[in-house]
C-alpha cells in the first residue's frame, strides 16, 4: 500500500511489507482478547488501531476486549471503546476526562481493577492475569535490527512488548525523531533472580534506548500522524500559588532544622493536574537551585523550569505532549535530550529507588481527613472519579511525603477536609504533611487526635474550621478509643450533603 514512511521512520527494508491499513491491522483483535496499548496519561498511545475496532464494533463485530495499559491514555482509545461498549475490563488505571468510561466503570458495565502502577508491570511478567493477546505500541521508528524507537510515553510498554502474542506497531510521523536516545529501558528479572536496580543518581542510564522487539515479531504496521490528546492546564489561581510558597516555606525549614541538605534538594516527584503543575511552577521564583525529579510524569512546568535552569535532571515515564512542550522543545532539543530520561514505569515508580534516591513526594488527594487519611480516587465513597495512580508508590516510600490541595471545592461549598474521608487510598502511616493555601501541618511524631487539632487549625477554610472543630471536640469527649470518630454522625454529614449540597458535620 502507498505510505509516506520512508527509511528514517523504517529502517529496515523488509518491514515495509508489513505496511497495512488500521482496519486490516484491527481484525487481529478477536473477542475477550487481553489487548496492550502504549502511553502514560495520554502520551504516547496508539490512536488509529482502536479506532478502527470501534468502527468496526459500531458495524456489528462482536468484541469486548480486556484493556491494559500503562496509565490513562486518549479518547481515540478510552472513549471510542466506550461508546460502542467494547471494553470488558480495564486495568491499571483511568481518568475521569475519558466520560463514556467513566460512565462504564460506575454503572459497573466495565469492570476496572485499579493498581498502584509500580506493581502491574511485573504481574503481568509473573502471568497472574494470563496472556497479552495484542500489544498496540505507538513509536517514532523501527530501528534496523526490529527494535522500538518510543515517543514521549513509555508507560509499561516494554512488559507488553516482551510478552505479546501479536504486536501491531504506529509509527506516528508527528513525533520528533531527535528524540531518539531519550529513553532508558531496563527490564527486571523475575525472582529469585531479581538484583538491585542500579540507579544511585536520577540521571543514570541502566538500559537500552530501544524496547527490544524484533523483525519477526512484528505483524502489522500502522502509519499516524495524529497528535496526543491533551487537556490544557489552566493558569495557576492565586490559592494555588499560595499553596507552592507554602511549600517553599516548608522545604527551606526542613533545611534550616537539618533535615535535608543544605546544598541542594533531594530529588521531587510531583502529581498529575493543574494543582500539582502550578506548585511546581513555584519552585521557579524560589531560591532553590540545580533541582532534580524522580517522578512518573513530566508536566508543562518541567519543561519551563529547565528552560530556566532551574532543573539540571528529570526522570519520569512520560511527559504531558502538550502543544506548548513541543514548542519548548523543538526550540532546543538537545537542552531536553540531556536533562530528561524516560523509563519504564514500574522503574520510575519502583519503591527501591524511590527510597535510595530520597524523594520528596508531593501529591494532590481529592480529599483528606483530621486524622490524616487521604482519597485520591472516589467521591463519596461510591463513584471512580479516577484511579489512585502512582501516589501510593511515592507516598509509602518517599523521603519526605506532602498532600497538598486547596482546602474547598465547587466553589467553596465543599471542605477538601473532612471527619472521615469517604474512600481511603492512603492510611495516616503514609503522610508526613498537608498544605493547602490556609497553612501547613506537619503531622509527624504526633498522635491521633494531636494531628486531627492541628490539620484543622492549618489547612480547613475558615467558613468549615468550627464545624470541625466542633465534631473534634464531641468524639474526644463522647466517644472511647484511640482515635475517635462517631459513625453516624459522619453519615448524616454525607446524606445530607447528597441533598443539599453543603457541607454540615452536625446535627
Amino acid at each position: 500500500m502507498r505510505t509516506m514512511l520512508d527509511a528514517s521512520r523504517v529502517r529496515n527494508p523488509e518491514l515495509f511489507a508489513k505496511i497495512v491499513t488500521p482496519d486490516k491491522a484491527s481484525e487481529i483483535i478477536l473477542d475477550g482478547m487481553n489487548v496492550g496499548v502504549s502511553g502514560f496519561t495520554p502520551s504516547g498511545y496508539p490512536k488509529k488501531v482502536t479506532t478502527a475496532l470501534a468502527e468496526a464494533i459500531s458495524k456489528g463485530k462482536q468484541c469486548r476486549i480486556n484493556l491494559w495499559t500503562g496509565a490513562s491514555v486518549g479518547p481515540e482509545i478510552e472513549e471510542n471503546l466506550g461508546v460502542v461498549n467494547g471494553i470488558k475490563s480495564r486495568m491499571p488505571y483511568y481518568a475521569a476526562s475519558n466520560k463514556s468510561l467513566k460512565e462504564g466503570i460506575n454503572s459497573r458495565r466495565v469492570d476496572y481493577i485499579d493498581q498502584h502502577l509500580s506493581h502491574f508491570a511485573q504481574q503481568i511478567d509473573y502471568g497472574f492475569y494470563g496472556n497479552v493477546d495484542v500489544a498496540i505500541i505507538e513509536v517514532a521508528a523501527i530501528t534496523k535490527e526490529g527494535n522500538l524507537v518510543l515517543g514521549s510515553g513509555v508507560g509499561n510498554t516494554p512488559m507488553l512488548v516482551k510478552h505479546a502474542k501479536h504486536i501491531i506497531v504506529e509509527v506516528n510521523t508527528t513525533i520528533p525523531l531527535s528524540m531518539e536516545g531519550m529513553h532508558d529501558i531496563y527490564l527486571c528479572a523475575k525472582p529469585p533472580y531479581r538484583r538491585e536496580i542500579p540507579i544511585y543518581h536520577v540521571g543514570d542510564r541502566i538500559g537500552s534506548p530501544y524496547v527490544e522487539c524484533g523483525l519477526d515479531r512484528i505483524e502489522y504496521i500502522v502509519e499516524s500522524d495524529i497528535l496526543d490528546h491533551v487537556r490544557t492546564l489552566t493558569p495557576p489561581k492565586p490559592c494555588q500559588v499560595k499553596i507552592a510558597e507554602n511549600l517553599i516555606d516548608l522545604l527551606e525549614h526542613e533545611q534550616k532544622m537539618g533535615r535535608l541538605p543544605q546544598d541542594k534538594l533531594l530529588p521531587l516527584q510531583s502529581g498529575v493536574g493543574s494543582i500539582a503543575n502550578a506548585v511546581l511552577l513555584g519552585l521557579d521564583k524560589s531560591r532553590f537551585e540545580n533541582l532534580e525529579m524522580y517522578s512518573e510524569i513530566l508536566q508543562d512546568a518541567v519543561f519551563t523550569l529547565i528552560k530556566n535552569g532551574k532543573i539540571a535532571k528529570a526522570s519520569g515515564c512520560a511527559f504531558t505532549p502538550s502543544s506548548y512542550v513541543w514548542k519548548t522543545y523543538a526550540e532546543n532539543p538537545d537542552l531536553y535530550n540531556k536533562r530528561i530520561v524516560l523509563r519504564p514505569l514500574d522503574i520510575s515508580n519502583h519503591p527501591e529507588v524511590i527510597r535510595r534516591l530520597g524523594v520528596i513526594a508531593l501529591n494532590t488527594p481529592i480529599e483528606f481527613d483530621i486524622y490524616g487519611q487521604a482519597n485520591s480516587s472516589h467521591i463519596m465513597g461510591s463513584s471512580m472519579m479516577n484511579g489512585i495512580g502512582g501516589s501510593g508508590d511515592y507516598m509509602r516510600n518517599g523521603y519526605l511525603t506532602v498532600f497538598s490541595t486547596e482546602s474547598t471545592a465547587k466553589g467553596g461549598s465543599i471542605s477538601r477536609i473532612v471527619p472521615m474521608v469517604t474512600h481511603c487510598d492512603h492510611t495516616e502511616h503514609d503522610t508526613h504533611v498537608f498544605i493547602t493555601e490556609q497553612g501547613i501541618a506537619d503531622i509527624r511524631g504526633l498522635a491521633p487526635t494531636d494531628r486531627a487539632k492541628l490539620i484543622i487549625e492549618k489547612c480547613a477554610h475558615p467558613d468549615y474550621r468550627p464545624m470541625l472543630l466542633e465534631y473534634l471536640r464531641y468524639v474526644e469527649t463522647h466517644i472511647k478509643g484511640h482515635e475517635p470518630q462517631d459513625l453516624q454522625k459522619v453519615f448524616n454529614m454525607a446524606i445530607r450533603f447528597q441533598a443539599t449540597g453543603t457541607m454540615k458535620l452536625i446535627d
